[in-house]
Parts: C-alpha cells; structure tokens; sequence
C-alpha cells in the first residue's frame, strides 16, 4: 500500500476530502493581478476566501501525485517526512474551510499560514535529502523511475514555489511581518525592481562563500541595454527574492568553475561578466564565465536533481559548505524560479572555454502568469509510460564485428519489409 494512503489512515476524513480537492485546477495568478490586488484592492476577506480553497487545491494536486512516485523512493525516511508535513499542513487548512469569514477568524488564518510556511522551510533540503538517501541505498533506480522522479520533483517544487507565493503574499500585506522588505514591495513584489541591484547582491553572497572556499574569487563586470529607454537603468516588477536566488545559483557554479579551472594558486582570475538588456517582450540577463565550459557529454544532465559534480553533502547541524552543494539541486530550482513567471534559464558552453547562463524574464507583469502543475489523467500516465527507447545509434554502444553486420545489411536488403528504425 502506498505512504499516502497509510499516513491517511489515521487522519480520519482526509482521504475524502483530498480527493474533492484534488479534482480542481489551481488557478494561476500573474505577477499583475497579485501587485493590483495588493495595492488597490486590498481586501482581507477575499484573500481568505480564495486561499482557504486554493492552497488546499494545490496541496492535494501534489500529494495525490506524490502518491505515484516509486515504493522505494515514498519508503525513505526524509520523504516519509516531507509528507507528513504536508498532511499536517492540509490539516491545518481544513479547519478553515467552513469557518466564518470574521475578524478573529482572519487573524488566526494569518498565524496558521505563518505556522504553515515555517513548518515548510526546509521542504527542499530535505526532499534532496530523501533522493540522496535512495541514491545510497541498495536501490537500483531504472530509467523509466529516474525520469519520473525528475518528471516529479519539476512539478513538486514548482508547487512549492507557488504555494510560497500565495502565502506570503498574503501574511505580508495583511500581516504584522515585513522580512525586511521596503515600503514600496507589495508584499513580496517590488514594483520598480533594480535588476542590476540584485544582481551585485547575488554576486557578493556567493563571492563571500567563495572567499571562504578558495581564499580569493573573480571580479565582477556588469553592462546594460535599455532597449526601451537608454537613458533608464533596468527596472521591471518582480519578485526580487526569486531573481537573487536564480542569480546566486548561477554565480556559486560560475565561481567554483573559474576557481578550479584557472587554480586558486593563479595570480588573476578572468571575471564574470553580465550583459543585462531590456527588449520589447523580455528582461534578459545573460552570465558568463571562463571557466573551462561543459562537455557536451554532460550538459543534458545539468538540470536533472539526480546530477551533480560537487562533493557529497554534509550532515544536518554543519556549515563547512553552502546549502544545497551536493544535492545537484541549485540549477534545476533556479530554472523553475524563472518558469515560475512564463520565463527561463538555459545554459550553453563551449567546451575548454566557458559557459553561459541567459535568464529569460516577461517584462510585462500582465503576461507572467504563473505556470502551475496540474494532476489529471495525462499527469498521472506519464508516471505508468515505460521510458523511449532509443531507435538511433549512440556512442559506446557494442560495435558487432564488419562480417558480422554485413550478413545482417544483406538479410535486410532481401526481405520485403523496411526496418522502421536504425540499429541501435
């Protein structure tokens, strides 16, 4: 039987109640509708109206989908505890579904998302940490499981994102917290957001870990292109917290390439530099470094959770490396925080050079809508699909000896029928 419905057995009422809601669609919100709804229209009682049925509609989305991963993955103790929070936190918004929309109920809504959030805080760390528990075991992971696994992680974390989004959204407009944020950020929205600003923020947060690593770090080069107006810096409405942590993942890969490809014992190192342009449709930010690049071998697996080339992780209570270092984790979540919004991250390399990382932002706020994972009959195929077997010839594969293949090109040319596919 599967975690979930063994962890719901003890939560009388759950299982009916994940089911009704876990056959809606969440409903995505651009970065427009959050900053108007926050600024015009703010309105605590319909904020509580949509979320107490919205989040719960994202949540069983994903924790009906958590229930089709493989038995080996659902049985480590990492993920075993991931769901528990999430059953926890499900729990907890139930209560308000039939509550009456009332000032004391609001509040204590507010203190619940508060508590939610926090409960939530290290969701991914430990998600990774239930992989690399898998990873460890004696569990041979086919391919068919592997891709699932990544299929799933995608569209879990993108929910998370989301559901953060949601929550925080609405403890900092109607709440008594501000988490350091200016008075002109519509909760966690800054509507003027200095691209270039926190690009030097992510810059100097993972040049400060570098320092600590190697004792030195590159420089940094920043240049612009307001195609829209040359005379303006960049500026669009974001959310600067999604950027920086987009940015600083980027920036942590970019040092430790340049680092170890050029040696700390180098008496310069070549900088890395960031073109920032501002187009008709899109904010682009492209980084680039001269850190010796990427095979070509590899790049395919440099957004799968399931890759990374830095060492193993350290035990929960350590500091000696930064969070998420190997997990292989860091790339994949950067790219969702820039799909999260209809953008993107797509990274190229010349192998011996260096690499570039060029994030994708809608300059628009009416046009980012929020891209969300929906569980329905096409969701739940992918994961029962047997994984594409290959019908082109690839490198390394056994080579048959020339007599060998020569009888079979014969035997070939002397049947009727076509081969629909190459050898393999």
């Amino acid at each position: 039987m599967k975690l979930t419905l063994l962890l719901l057995n003890s939560l009388k009422g759950l299982p009916a109640r994940m089911d009704h809601y876990s056959r809606f669609s969440p409903s995505p919100l651009s970065i427009k509708q959050f900053l108007e709804f926050g600024m015009k229209s703010a309105n605590e009682k319909k904020s509580f109206e949509f979320l107490r049925q919205e989040l719960p509609i994202r949540i069983c989305n994903m924790m009906k989908e958590m229930n089709l991963l493989p038995e080996k993955l659902l049985k480590m103790p990492s993920v075993k505890l991931v769901n528990s929070w999430y059953l926890q936190t499900l729990q907890d918004l139930l209560e308000f579904e039939d509550s009456v929309n009332d000032s004391p109920t609001r509040e204590r809504f507010t203190e619940s998302l508060t508590t939610i959030r926090n409960r939530h805080a290290n969701v991914v760390e430990t998600i990774a940490q239930g992989v690399l528990e898998m990873r460890e075991g004696k569990w041979n992971v086919d391919p068919h499981e592997e891709c699932n696994i990544q299929y799933f992680l995608d569209r879990f974390l993108m929910s998370r994102i989301s559901i953060r989004m949601l929550i925080n959204q609405h403890t900092l407009v109607f709440g008594s917290e501000t988490n350091g944020h200016s008075s002109r950020h519509i909760g966690s929205i800054d509507p003027n957001c200095d691209v270039v600003s926190v690009t030097q923020d992510a810059y100097d947060s993972a040049r400060y870990l570098c320092d600590q690593y190697y004792l030195a770090s590159p420089e940094l080069e920043i240049f612009t292109k307001n195609g829209s107006d040359p005379t303006c810096g960049i500026h669009m409405v974001y959310v600067p917290s999604h950027l920086y942590h987009i940015l600083f993942e980027i920036f942590k890969n970019s040092m430790r390439a340049v680092m170890e490809h050029h040696g700390v014992a180098a008496e310069e190192f070549p900088k890395i530099k960031v073109m920032v342009t501002k187009g008709k449709e899109d904010v682009t930010i492209k980084v680039s470094d001269e850190g010796g690049g990427i095979p070509r071998s590899v790049t395919d697996e440099m957004f799968n959770y399931m890759y990374t080339t830095a060492p193993s992780p350290p035990k929960p209570g350590t500091t000696t490396i930064p969070p998420l270092a190997g997990y292989g984790f860091g790339l994949p979540i950067g790219r969702l925080y820039a799909k999260y919004f209809q953008g993107d991250l797509q990274v190229s390399s010349m192998d011996g050079y260096g690499t570039d990382a060029v994030i994708y932002l809608k300059k628009l706020s009416s046009e980012a809508n929020e891209l969300l994972p929906v569980f329905n009959s096409s969701a739940s195929r992918h994961y029962k699909t047997p994984a594409i077997t290959h019908d082109w010839s690839r490198a390394g594969n056994h080579v048959r000896p020339y007599h060998s293949i020569y009888r079979s090109m014969s035997r070939c040319y002397k049947t009727t029928s076509i081969p629909v596919s190459l050898a393999k």
